[in-house]
């Protein structure tokens, strides 16, 4: 039988008072000691993301064509095709949108960091005629209601669980897993994580050295050369 857990603290408090411990000075002692015990420490079992099939997001936009809602296809695919959060999504204004490069510019992402994300050219077109209609309407945002507010996070995450029960898929969709769908599937494109780092707003200490050496431009090249292989067109 193990002794209690606060029996055994009040005697080890005991012991170190007298040493005048900080944090530093603990923190090596009970490296020593769980190296004395021969104690490894543990690590949560990280469990990976689910992320939709091809054929899934398929059938899932199909559902999305029919309700003939211009509105909800923009904005499935400029999730589809920038990867952007979910409240990075509801702050994109008209203004923020560079048609003529294909870009849209998030502003204040997480981390309230700035950056640039691109769109196919192929979606160009659709994006500007929806753009120029929202703007002709009095519109600031990309995606704003019919009272002229702009979509909510909570609204969006309703829009695609709507679909998702349309298309009949077995889990709901969220903006983040065709977050993990557009990112996925550049990985098996070959794209390597140093080019789709610019877009999707990720860093870590280990990759900022890395992405740091890299122009927007090569990423760019490296995205325009995938996505027109995209399942979604």
């Amino acid at each position: 039988m193990r002794s209690p857990t606060d029996q055994i603290v009040k005697k080890i408090t005991k012991i170190l008072r007298d040493e005048r411990p900080d944090y530093i000075y603990l923190r090596d002692l009970f490296k020593k000691i769980r190296s004395e015990l021969d104690i490894e420490v543990g690590t949560k079992e990280k469990h990976l993301p689910y992320v939709p099939t091809e054929e899934e997001m398929r059938n899932y936009y199909e559902a999305v064509w029919k309700s003939h809602e211009m509105k909800h296809m923009v904005l499935i695919k400029v999730l589809l095709y920038t990867g952007v959060r979910v409240q990075e999504l509801v702050n994109i204004k008209l203004q923020d949108i560079d048609f003529d490069s294909c870009q849209i510019r998030i502003n204040m992402g997480k981390g309230s960091k700035d950056r640039i994300v691109p769109f196919p050219i192929s979606f160009r077109e659709t994006l500007m005629l929806y753009a120029k209609h929202e703007k002709t309407s009095g519109a600031v945002y990309l995606f704003e209601s019919n009272r002229k507010k702009a979509f909510t996070t909570r609204g969006v995450r309703k829009i695609l669980a709507n679909y998702a029960k349309k298309a009949k898929m077995e889990r709901s969709l969220s903006p983040h897993k065709l977050r993990h769908f557009l990112f996925t599937w550049l990985k098996k494109q070959g794209i390597d994580d140093a080019l789709i780092q610019p877009y999707s707003g990720h860093e870590t200490r280990k990759s900022l050295e890395i992405y740091s050496k890299l122009s927007l431009a090569d990423s760019r090249g490296a995205y325009d050369a995938a996505i027109d292989k995209f399942p979604i067109k």
